[in-house]
């Protein structure tokens, strides 16, 4: 294992292609906060509710880890990208089984196709309207990862409105349906949450 105390992911993963166990345990722990705001929003965006994505994130991590030997990339940007693939087929994989139970919501009627793969989690940030400067610099950031640690560090409710806004790139009003609040109140709430994202963002450095 290489002696930096806080190796870069692009040295874990050629360290992990080099068969050292331990960079890999730490490559795909280190992945496991992104992966799961990813597959979070992938799975809200299609279910209309609140889902745990955890298993879908497993999954994911177990068949990268499977078929590191396939990735042919070097970059954080391409492995990253390749997780995405992963885990995009998965949730698509889970949105089959769960409509295939029965158990969706009576008012979800969407046609079923792949989640869309956002090219990064800081383009995820990007929101629609023009002149919202804090997501704005958050996005500029271009850390994917630590974006995704920050994102879970908040509070329950600051995480829902980051998803259901930013990744999923709701209007306000559907924001507000969707957490049963009236929406200036959702959007003091998403002040606040991309606010405390900033601040966890300078806390990690």
């Amino acid at each position: 294992m290489a002696t930096d105390s806080n190796p870069s992911v692009s040295n874990l993963l050629a360290l992990a292609r080099n068969g050292d166990e331990r960079a890999a345990n730490e490559l795909f722990a280190r992945c496991r906060n992104y992966l799961a705001v990813v597959a979070r929003a992938q799975v809200e965006s299609w279910l209309r509710a609140k889902a745990d994505a955890s298993d879908i994130v497993q999954e994911t991590l177990v068949e990268a880890h499977r078929d590191l030997k396939q990735f042919r990339g070097a970059t954080e940007a391409e492995w990253l990208a390749w997780l995405r693939q992963i885990l995009s087929r998965n949730t698509a994989d889970f949105i089959r089984r769960y409509r295939g139970t029965g158990k969706r919501q009576q008012r979800l009627e969407v046609p079923l196709a792949p989640p869309p793969d956002r090219s990064s989690l800081a383009a995820g940030l990007e929101p629609r309207d023009n002149g919202e400067t804090p997501t704005q610099e958050i996005m500029r950031l271009e850390r994917e990862i630590q974006v995704a640690d920050a994102i879970t560090r908040l509070e329950p409710d600051h995480q829902e409105v980051i998803v259901l806004r930013n990744l999923e790139r709701l209007p306000f009003e559907e924001v507000a349906q969707r957490m049963g609040r009236s929406r200036p109140a959702v959007q003091m709430l998403w002040m606040r949450a991309v606010r405390r994202l900033q601040e966890e963002l300078k806390r990690g450095g």
